[in-house]
């Protein structure tokens, strides 16, 4: 569900505004950019549209009627000023905001104060026929994650990561949602740890298929399938690496934000986060080893192919040799005027070329 809010059109002689309506119906400045924006109390998701000022409006009151309860908004791609909106209204950092707002950060867990802020990196399998065909195996994304006492706020860059499942998911789960927003904030990085876990089962088959067609007899070696999947394998690398010291602070450095309950849950995302980092090395180490034997490939095909250029160089030799000496036309020169010297010198020329030819073959030169 896509929140878009829009002002009043303004035209010449227009009759003057209505009352403005309810604060949750309001036009925002953010309208464009909130993906959804939900309110959950007692773990149970609320009816209704709010912006993000009305849903924490609705959260402190039923807080102070003795219900628990948190925001959960979702941005995509927002600019500096929609983005300083909603940090004005959940009172984000500055230096988080900047972060959420530019983007192309490192995956990293910042606290400030009683709230982290959390970068994970997405990452997209492209689907292709073939590693020679394609131009590009994965794609990358970010989502940067807000969570404070009573609040969620996503902020996602790239079109590919959407979290509509993980949203889904949790309104349908109210047990696990009654853990309050780090409950929110684990799905999300479950969600993203256990994608990785799928892209490199699927780029595992890439690797599979160009390790066999680098090492099948006969065939020409291509080094640039190798080099993409390379280039991939670091992209993965970049992403998922940094992660383990950022789940390690959360279970150890948050224990007064984060309870017991969910540290068990954020215990297997870790897991799950190092399984993926170990692939990844596996395959990083796999592939520089393709790399290295790929090289020495070529290089043996340009020495094959420098012995038959220099053998089919020599058998052509020897005619030159002879038809540039007889062609000299001194005036004494023998054969000349013998009647069979034409053929004997092509009989002698083709002679010397089938040894050479003979013997370049039996040297497999040829």
């Amino acid at each position: 569900m896509s929140l878009r809010l829009r002002p009043p059109s303004l035209r010449r002689n227009a009759r003057p505004e209505p009352p403005p309506p309810p604060r949750e119906q309001r036009a925002w400045p953010t309208g464009q950019v909130i993906v959804d924006c939900g309110v959950y109390l007692d773990g149970v998701r609320q009816p209704g549209r709010y912006s993000p000022a009305a849903a924490l409006d609705a959260v402190h009151a039923a807080r102070r009627a003795g219900q628990q309860g948190f925001v959960w908004i979702g941005l995509h791609e927002p600019d500096a000023v929609q983005m300083r909106d909603v940090a004005t209204v959940f009172r984000l950092h500055p230096l988080a905001v900047e972060d959420a707002v530019h983007a192309h950060q490192r995956p990293k867990l910042e606290r400030y104060d009683d709230s982290l802020f959390l970068v994970l990196k997405t990452i997209n399998y492209v689907p292709h026929d073939s590693v020679s065909m394609a131009r590009e195996i994965v794609e990358t994304g970010e989502i940067m994650i807000f969570v404070g006492v009573d609040f969620v706020v996503t902020v996602r860059h790239g079109d590919h990561s959407g979290l509509w499942e993980v949203r889904a998911a949790m309104d349908a789960d109210p047990d696990h949602l009654r853990h309050g927003p780090y409950a929110v904030l684990h799905a999300i990085a479950d969600y993203v740890v256990d994608h990785y876990l799928e892209v490199t089962g699927l780029m595992e088959t890439d690797i599979d298929n160009v390790e066999e067609m680098a090492f099948t007899p006969g065939r020409r070696t291509d080094v640039e399938p190798i080099y993409l999947l390379k280039r991939s394998v670091v992209e993965l690398r970049r992403s998922v690496a940094p992660l383990s010291l950022a789940f390690q602070r959360l279970q150890v450095d948050n224990r007064d934000l984060i309870s017991e309950e969910l540290r068990r849950y954020l215990r297997d995302v870790a897991d799950h986060q190092v399984h993926a980092a170990d692939q990844i090395t596996s395959y990083d180490d796999m592939l520089s080893s393709l790399v290295d034997a790929a090289l020495a490939r070529v290089g043996m095909q340009q020495n094959a192919d420098m012995r038959k250029i220099s053998a089919w160089a020599a058998m052509l030799a020897v005619p030159t040799l002879i038809a540039g000496i007889y062609g000299m036309n001194f005036t004494n020169m023998p054969t000349l005027t013998w009647t069979w010297g034409y053929p004997v010198t092509l009989l002698v020329m083709l002679t010397v070329c089938l040894l050479l030819y003979r013997t370049f073959r039996r040297n497999d030169w040829l």
